[in-house]
């Protein structure tokens, strides 16, 4: 197995980008999505939504995306400058299901905190993850990322019978993610 390359996602890139995240809203959101929505509407969802999102270089956006010789491996979609308080939304952050645990995260993760600090006013980092996305919050707590706040989740693309219930998101943050971005570059060197 190669190692991932990591560059900036475009409009190409919109549909492997998609079945990734298709693929892992199936896996980790089941139960606060709805069954019918995950095993039916969410891949043309999830790529209208990129497809969108990649067509047109959108400087307040930045997608990181990883691939090898199979293509997409990995992705993170971040809204820079999004929060007065908490800065750059990272939007979206996942790794293939086969090829986790294998340091793809933890580079999108850095790579993400490098953009967050070197193009936003405000260069805090945060995020949302659902709260029964355990391993998830495993992986932020792992990065530094402390959990602040919840809310209850929106249902994707505004309709509401896509969600089981009130399915809650925690908010986890990086006040200064420099110390994330500082690791990419001791990897880089190693």
């Amino acid at each position: 197995m190669e190692h991932p390359q990591f560059r900036l996602a475009g409009p190409s890139d919109a549909e492997g980008v998609a079945a990734l995240h298709t693929d892992s809203w199936r896996r980790h959101y089941r139960g606060a999505y709805s069954d019918a929505f995950l095993d039916g509407d969410v891949a043309p969802d999830r790529l209208t939504v990129w497809s969108g999102r990649l067509a047109t270089p959108d400087p307040r956006h930045c997608t990181f995306l990883a691939e090898d010789g199979d293509g997409v491996v990995g992705f993170a979609h971040t809204v820079l400058d999004d929060d007065p308080t908490w800065g750059a939304l990272l939007e979206n952050l996942h790794v293939l299901y086969a090829r986790k645990r294998r340091g793809i995260g933890r580079q999108l993760l850095a790579l993400t905190a490098r953009a967050a600090t070197e193009r936003t006013s405000n260069p805090g980092l945060y995020l949302w993850v659902l709260e029964q996305n355990t391993d998830a919050q495993a992986f932020y707590r792992a990065h530094g990322g402390t959990c602040v706040g919840s809310r209850h989740v929106s249902p994707p693309g505004g309709v509401s019978t896509r969600l089981n219930g009130s399915p809650v998101a925690l908010r986890f943050v990086w006040p200064d993610p420099h110390v994330l971005a500082w690791q990419r570059r001791v990897e880089q060197r190693a």
